[in-house]
């Protein structure tokens, strides 16, 4: 059996639903191949879920605050259970969604595995795809254009075997049924001090590992140093510096042993679970790359500056380019590449400029260039910062750790970067992504008016700060 589109998607994650509803709204036949679930990583394994576990720990955490807000509660627990439950739910609704802008896009949804073709008597060039369906049977599909959205999965370390008991990913994790009483985090990245974060507040001890010098070792300097300070007032044991020893792994009744290498001397570590975050690969396997000209580089699939493979008609976005690996770049490039291949004049954001967002508790968000990446790049920089402390909504909520430091260049005033750690930034960063999508200057941002009380203030005094001009210090 043979059907013809005129673009398929292989991979349903955020990207790969968004290239094929925008596709749709453009009057192309479209299709999606997925082997899972629609919504892919995002809805079912990563941003979704994790965010309505982190909600939940953040409000049972701040719950045992209440005083300090004049409420008194007599008796507090935590049911664990129901926390999963208002997890389910969530992305239940959200996969239902999915499905109905499937159906209200006229897209065709294949589930099976896909693999790509070389040229055959469906089409005299490679980028057909062969689908194992559910029910055992073959179909083949033939598009004039295709969209490779594979994804990508949790990286792991060479000799640490996960088990999905002792030693998990983040998928394991997602999956706990209970909690443990105490973690061992490896990767101090995004997604390992959201997890210490999340784990902390739900009342476990918390032991976070990196290899680097510091913790976010991605963001800006001062941003590392915050957040390291925060978690570890909060009791969160942070090693750095530190390379963990795999071979030395240890499983013991009710629990796990390690040994790690600091600065040349031995450390031991126990715990329940070992939970390894030290990044992601992407999905370029079994997906029949080898069937055509795509090239690999380090691990991922090498794309022009339109998405377009080494195969012109073979397009490819999302995690399994690499780059910054989040949903909101996905759904940016899966865009990208449909205007592209419409013949439109396609908008693609450098990668530095898309916001990178970190659910913990302080939140950080971040756009541009660092000071220290800035300075590297030749630019003499100017530094405006500004803190929490003096934000008056930030002392209404209770929450005033924190600071946004915006970095501008000193010659042309043009904004470089803008970098926030403090209650809710993920919800604003994007005034920074904006600024520097219409080539805003920080005096130009401050201008702005922004409405007092509220915690987005600390944005226009923090663009003030840069010339010395901020009014609340």
């Amino acid at each position: 059996m043979s059907n013809q589109y005129d673009i398929v998607v292989l991979g349903g994650g955020t990207g790969g639903y968004v290239a094929a509803i925008r596709a749709a709204q453009l009057g192309k036949t479209v299709a999606i191949v997925e082997r899972d679930k629609l919504g892919g990583t995002c809805l079912h394994r990563g941003c979704i879920p994790s965010k309505a576990l982190l909600r939940s720990a953040e409000l049972y955490a701040q719950m045992k605050q209440s005083e300090d807000y004049g409420i008194v509660i007599s008796s507090m627990s935590l049911d664990y259970p129901k926390v999963l439950e208002r997890k389910r739910r969530i992305v239940d609704q959200l996969h239902k969604g999915v499905q109905y802008l499937m159906n209200k896009n006229k897209i065709e949804v294949i589930e099976g595995n896909g693999r790509i073709i070389g040229p055959s008597i469906f089409s005299p060039r490679s980028g057909s795809i062969a689908v194992e369906l559910v029910n055992g049977e073959t179909e083949t599909i033939v598009p004039q254009q295709l969209i490779i959205a594979t994804g990508s999965r949790p990286k792991t370390l060479p000799g640490l075997e996960i088990d999905g008991e002792f030693v998990l990913t983040s998928d394991e994790a997602l999956q706990m049924e209970a909690l443990p009483s105490s973690v061992l985090i490896i990767g101090g990245g995004v997604i390992g001090v959201e997890w210490a974060s999340m784990l902390n507040d739900f009342g476990i001890e918390v032991t976070l590992v990196e290899y680097d010098q510091r913790i976010l070792p991605m963001e800006d300097e001062e941003i590392s140093t915050e957040m390291a300070r925060i978690l570890k007032r909060r009791g969160i044991k942070i090693h750095t510096g530190t390379r963990i020893l795999p071979e030395t792994v240890a499983k013991e009744t009710g629990g796990v042993r390690i040994e790690a290498e600091h600065n040349e001397q031995k450390l031991e570590f126990k715990a329940d679970k070992i939970i390894v975050c030290v990044g992601r690969q992407a999905n370029v396997e079994n997906i029949g790359l080898e069937n055509t000209d795509v090239r690999i580089e380090n691990g991922v699939i090498k794309v022009n500056k339109h998405l377009q493979t080494a195969e012109p008609h073979i397009y490819a976005i999302g995690d399994v380019i690499g780059g910054l690996q989040l949903a909101h770049a996905a759904t940016h490039e899966a865009l990208a590449a449909v205007d592209h291949i419409a013949g439109l004049v396609p908008n693609r954001t450098p990668d530095h400029q898309i916001p990178r967002c970190i659910y913990t508790r302080t939140e950080a968000a971040s756009t541009g260039w660092t000071e220290q990446q800035a300075r590297e790049k030749g630019f003499d920089v100017k530094v405006g910062k500004f803190p929490f402390k003096a934000i008056g909504k930030a002392l209404v909520h209770g929450e005033s750790d924190g600071f946004v430091k915006v970095v501008a260049d000193k010659k042309t005033n043009d904004l470089l970067g803008v970098h926030m750690i403090g209650p809710h930034v993920t919800d604003y960063i994007s005034e920074g992504a904006l600024a520097q999508l219409l080539d805003a200057t920080p005096w130009e941002v401050a201008m702005t008016i922004h409405p007092h009380p509220t915690l987005s203030e600390i944005l226009g005094e923090a663009m003030l700060a840069v010339d010395g001009q901020a009014i609340g210090m």
